[in-house]
């Protein structure tokens, strides 16, 4: 067979042309302006319920006007801050007032990445989903700092302070937490000797979900991990600055601490990046506690009894989203009642709550799921 070598380099730079460069860019961002835009719905039905469940704790009615059942309210907040005046402190570090915000978004949308909504539904199945989360959810402690020094005023000084011990002191338990479950996942696939791993630690979200599978709803880390499922609790929503851990912008002290300077659509990237925080713990605790997109009770299974594993296509994927969401929602719940009915703590308190209590029970959760790991070879 004689081969042109004309024609080889015709086809060649055909499929190297711009055109295809540009086709396959355009493929790629599909899927993340698929994932922005449900983030952003997602953040809009939480402001809602959170307005209507503060509401029913209170006796109050709630919104009710802007749409039906005041499901618009939240839109409309966001395009009133949109169009208010964006205000510069004349004294302040306008530079490091300006990327504050845009660090603290940024570094909690990084996070989505590596959470999966179903088999298949997740951008990017690292090996170390989990702890690639702890580490960029670190650097919004990083925005927050550089937002009230860049204010030049005390009290948004004395938030961002705050902000960055108060994620020190309690992202130290959270990975504790995420270590025990690496580490079951780890010494379990080496008991069931299913594929080849190495002795390094494994943490993708998505083998996290699968190793739960097993049991169906007792094989959920739930019931394996209940201490570390408390701690890592208590340690999310630290995380997230919720009451009764809102020492940042206490506004009885702080006015409104790291954010007091902020107006338009900066203080609307503050408000946006902490619901998008309380989104990314509610799912991180669906996916490493409460079994993800699976869903099946001994002797019943779920899926088989529904013909879910049937189903293939956008219908099977839709299943697998409501599941995880619906789980999410449900820690979602807890963390707004938690907020309506819990008083504020105070610094002090805060911080023994972090270093003298959930670090240590954390280490000795660790300890405990080692030594039982152990003995169970």
């Amino acid at each position: 067979m004689i081969i042109d070598t004309t024609e080889v380099q015709t086809i060649n730079s055909f499929s190297t042309s711009g055109f295809f460069k540009e086709v396959y860019g355009l493929i790629w961002i599909i899927p993340i302006l698929t994932l922005i835009l449900e983030i952003t719905i997602g953040v809009l039905v939480i402001v809602w319920l959170e307005r209507e469940i503060s509401a029913a704790i209170q006796q109050r009615i709630g919104p009710e006007y802007a749409g039906p059942l005041g499901i618009l309210q939240a839109i409309a907040d966001g395009t009133k801050l949109l169009l208010k005046e964006d205000l510069l402190p004349s004294r302040g570090d306008i530079r490091l007032f300006s990327v504050g915000p845009s660090i603290a978004v940024i570094s909690v949308l990084l996070s989505y990445l590596v959470i999966p909504f179903g088999y298949r539904l997740v951008l990017a199945d690292l090996g170390i989903g989990v702890f690639l989360w702890i580490a960029i959810s670190s650097i919004a402690p990083i925005g927050l700092l550089m937002s009230g020094y860049g204010s030049n005023n005390k009290y948004s000084f004395s938030g961002g302070l705050r902000a960055a011990a108060q994620s020190i002191s309690y992202e130290i338990p959270l990975t504790l937490c995420v270590l025990s479950i690496s580490l079951r996942l780890e010494i379990g696939r080496n008991d069931q000797v299913v594929l080849p791993y190495d002795s390094d630690l494994d943490s993708s979200t998505v083998d996290i979900v699968e190793a739960q599978s097993k049991y169906g709803f007792w094989g959920w880390n739930l019931w394996r991990q209940p201490i570390g499922f408390l701690v890592f609790l208590i340690s999310s929503l630290a995380e997230c600055e919720r009451l009764p851990f809102d020492l940042p912008e206490a506004e009885e002290e702080l006015v409104a601490g790291y954010q007091t300077e902020y107006s338009g659509i900066k203080y609307a990237l503050f408000y946006l990046a902490s619901y998008l925080n309380l989104l990314v713990s509610s799912l991180f605790v669906t996916v490493l506690y409460l079994g993800g997109w699976n869903f099946s009770i001994p002797y019943i299974p779920i899926p088989e009894l529904f013909r879910i594993n049937q189903m293939a296509g956008i219908l099977g994927m839709t299943i697998d989203i409501f599941i995880t969401l619906a789980k999410a929602y449900l820690f979602l719940f807890i963390s707004i009642t938690t907020r309506w009915t819990l008083p504020r703590m105070r610094i002090d308190q805060l911080l023994n709550l972090g270093w003298k209590f959930l670090l240590p029970i954390s280490l000795g959760n660790l300890l405990l799921t080692t030594s039982s790991q152990l003995v169970s070879l």
